[in-house]
């Protein structure tokens, strides 16, 4: 995979680009500071480019500058335990692919972790394109489906909606309200299930005042930008926690 689409997008796996890497991850991205303190996050995310370098993707425009990265891991839904994608979404997700490598145990299924778009190249299309790249790779690779915790991209506009209800809540045509959802829908997907505790972010109150610039002085919820539910502050206890809801969904690819 190394071609150029008729956007002028060039689309390449990192496993035949290698030498691409560091320029990747050093591309911009415009997550919440605090999204990027999940600890499981913390502990596998850059090892997916290094030890699945075959499921990650990226695009450079016109100029070769890297503009949007999209990441998978491969793992085993049907082993023993399993079966069932997980409520513990995109932590477990990860441990699963990790612990699997590790083991030895072939994958059967492969799971999104992340399409990311550069500040400046974002509302281009870019997003459906990396999903359409992660979706024939896995194709490619013999894979029959792909799923997906998706991190619905305008819940955070209205923090105190329940996952369930957001998750299935359609506009006039049928397809999800949220857009980064109706991505996915477009490309095929289908909601499977909520997984309610898909990434955790625990810290001090001094952490989280860092993080977002808020007092957090205040026990009880607290509403934080880019936040998909409030952030559970316990000033007595000198910390607060943030526990994100994520939508999974299936694609079939072939």
């Amino acid at each position: 995979m190394d071609q150029m689409d008729r956007t002028g997008w060039k689309v390449s796996r990192l496993a035949e680009r290698p030498e691409a890497r560091e320029r990747m991850l050093a591309m911009p991205d415009s997550w919440p500071a605090f999204t990027t303190e999940d600890l499981m996050g913390n502990a596998h995310y850059t090892r997916i480019s290094a030890e699945f370098p075959e499921y990650v993707q990226f695009a450079e425009d016109e100029h070769g500058e890297i503009v949007a990265h999209a990441h998978s891991v491969p793992f085993a839904l049907a082993a023993e335990g399993r079966g069932a994608l997980p409520a513990r979404g995109w932590d477990e997700v990860l441990g699963w692919a990790f612990s699997d490598l590790r083991r030895g145990v072939r994958p059967d299924t492969v799971s999104a972790i992340s399409v990311v778009v550069a500040p400046h190249a974002q509302g281009r299309g870019l997003s459906a394109r990396m999903l359409s790249a992660m979706r024939d790779n896995a194709r490619a690779l013999g894979f029959s489906e792909v799923v997906a915790p998706v991190r619905p991209s305008a819940k955070h506009l209205e923090p105190r909606t329940p996952i369930d209800e957001y998750a299935h809540r359609v506009r006039a045509d049928g397809l999800p309200h949220d857009p980064w959802l109706r991505v996915h829908a477009r490309a095929g997907a289908t909601v499977d299930s909520v997984a309610p505790a898909s990434m955790t972010v625990a810290g001090s109150l001094q952490q989280w005042r860092g993080w977002t610039g808020l007092p957090f002085d205040t026990a009880g919820d607290v509403e934080v930008p880019g936040a998909l539910v409030p952030v559970r502050c316990e000033p007595e206890r000198g910390y607060a926690v943030y526990v994100e809801p994520n939508v999974w969904m299936r694609h079939r690819v072939r």
